[in-house]
């Protein structure tokens, strides 16, 4: 399609959820031993893909922030995990204390880019970085794919897409005035190079999503509007899960929930985690599927509609 090509006028949108499923990993020792967060789930090949970020549990020493391990499943529900991890820590400094937040992009020659977040040995300062591979278990590192800036700090949580008019759009999360944001840049191929734009989704006062943003997957069944399921907070992090709609350059909202789409379930105390955080999503025969962690532990996925 070309850009002087009509593009339909967007009418009434909304989305709901109908079910809430909890996903279930099953692999080696080394995994079940820890908490799951940031599932990255695609299709690939007649079967459902996952990378997960598995991180120390609260009770166990915190030797790194995270390591990313990957499996597959036939269901979309259990996933078989691959003895080893995928992506681990090192060796450079740089991303010496953990790996974390991967997204997973398949070339057409079949071979995998993989988009995660590297974490300094000091375990709080973070870069995007990217490895690719022929396959999900033969990835090497090639380098930062958005390097931190003074002003935008610990850039994480990419979310990687091509518009309509095949350009590549890269969203993803930085720090600023002690809050997280969301960044835009655009790049001419899946790995870049990027060149960083305004960003076109802000907080909004006296909402749910007033402080804290972050990324979240985009679907784009429907090209002319492209949808994010992103991650809102307040400034004391209880983050839920909202859904906006750019228009098909991906620099402009077009609509957006008043109401957050997915809350976590009441919990019995209150100082307790209090997260649900989107990282991807598919649609499988007109199902909309939606990926998320809870309490920064467990996985679940949600079965949307759209009307």
């Amino acid at each position: 399609m070309s850009k002087d090509a009509v593009v339909p006028a967007l009418g009434p949108v909304d989305f709901n959820v109908r079910e809430i499923q909890p996903v279930a990993l099953v692999g080696p020792p080394e995994l079940m031993a820890r908490d799951w967060m940031s599932p990255y789930v695609w299709q690939d090949d007649g079967r459902l893909g996952i990378m997960v970020r598995a991180v120390p549990r609260a009770d166990a020493e915190k030797t790194d922030t995270g390591v990313i391990w990957a499996g597959w499943s036939d269901d979309g529900q259990t996933f078989t995990m691959l003895p080893e991890p995928a992506i681990v820590p090192g060796p450079d400094p740089d991303q010496s204390g953990g790996v974390e937040d991967p997204t997973v992009l398949k070339r057409d020659d079949g071979s995998y880019v993989v988009y995660y977040t590297g974490v300094a040995a000091d375990m709080a300062h973070g870069e995007l970085f990217y490895a690719v591979g022929t396959a999900v278990d033969r990835l090497e590192k090639t380098g930062i794919a958005l390097a931190s800036s003074k002003s935008e700090g610990n850039t994480k949580e990419a979310t990687v897409m091509r518009t309509v008019d095949g350009e590549w759009r890269l969203f993803y999360e930085y720090a600023e005035d002690q809050a997280s944001r969301i960044g835009l840049a655009l790049g001419r191929d899946i790995n870049g190079p990027w060149d960083e734009q305004p960003t076109p989704l802000r907080p909004r006062d006296d909402s749910w999503d007033n402080w804290h943003l972050s990324t979240g997957p985009i679907l784009t069944d429907h090209p002319d509007w492209p949808v994010m399921f992103y991650n809102g907070a307040t400034q004391d992090a209880r983050w839920r899960i909202g859904w906006v709609v750019f228009d098909r350059a991906c620099t402009r909202v077009v609509d957006r929930g008043i109401e957050p789409l997915i809350v976590p379930p009441p919990g019995t105390d209150r100082a307790a985690t209090d997260i649900a955080f989107a990282a991807s999503a598919i649609v499988a025969d007109g199902t909309i599927w939606l990926y998320y962690s809870l309490e920064d532990r467990k996985l679940a996925r949600a079965r949307i509609r759209r009307s």
